[in-house]
């Protein structure tokens, strides 16, 4: 059931930004590319919009899938892309993975609602490989489910990260 919930445009901007990646792009603009970022309903509860303030940049300091846990709201749910980089046995990737949070104590009314309006964000996301949904941080905060999400078990490592610490 669609909640006829809208997505903003500046959505679809911020996901396009993410989605391509310039091969010519300098360190400085490598360093301001969106590594992750965090969508919420707006206040009237009728548009998707980026939630002001969380987003991570490629050039922040730190682990950038650490922060990205950390920035989920513990009582309500979200949308957020995150891009992922991640090594196989074989090769270096990058891809894009559309989560959904909606963790245990979220209000019913907010995981009623996001629920419903999640194929419209999705049908703007064209191209996710990966889609994955979480109900709580024992889902998201150990690096190797997202790995499996990703590629099994010939992920080796996530955001320069081993899986096996």
């Amino acid at each position: 059931m669609a909640s006829g919930v809208t997505v903003e445009e500046n959505v679809l901007t911020i996901f396009n930004e993410m989605k391509v990646r310039k091969a010519q792009a300098n360190e400085d603009e490598k360093k301001k590319r969106k590594k992750a970022v965090l969508f919420c309903l707006s206040e009237d509860k009728k548009k998707i919009i980026m939630e002001e303030g969380r987003e991570i940049l490629q050039g922040d300091e730190g682990d950038p899938y650490l922060k990205f846990v950390k920035m989920l709201p513990s009582d309500d749910c979200r949308y957020a892309l995150y891009d992922a980089t991640y090594e196989t046995k074989e090769t270096k990737k990058e891809d894009l993975v559309f989560i959904f949070w909606a963790p245990e104590c979220a209000p019913l009314k907010s995981k009623m609602i996001y629920a419903s309006s999640k194929d419209a964000i999705k049908k703007k996301f064209t191209g996710i490989k990966h889609e994955w949904q979480v109900n709580g941080l024992e889902d998201i905060k150990d690096r190797k489910t997202l790995a499996e999400k990703l590629g099994g078990s010939s992920v080796v490592s996530l955001e320069g990260k081993p899986l096996n610490d």
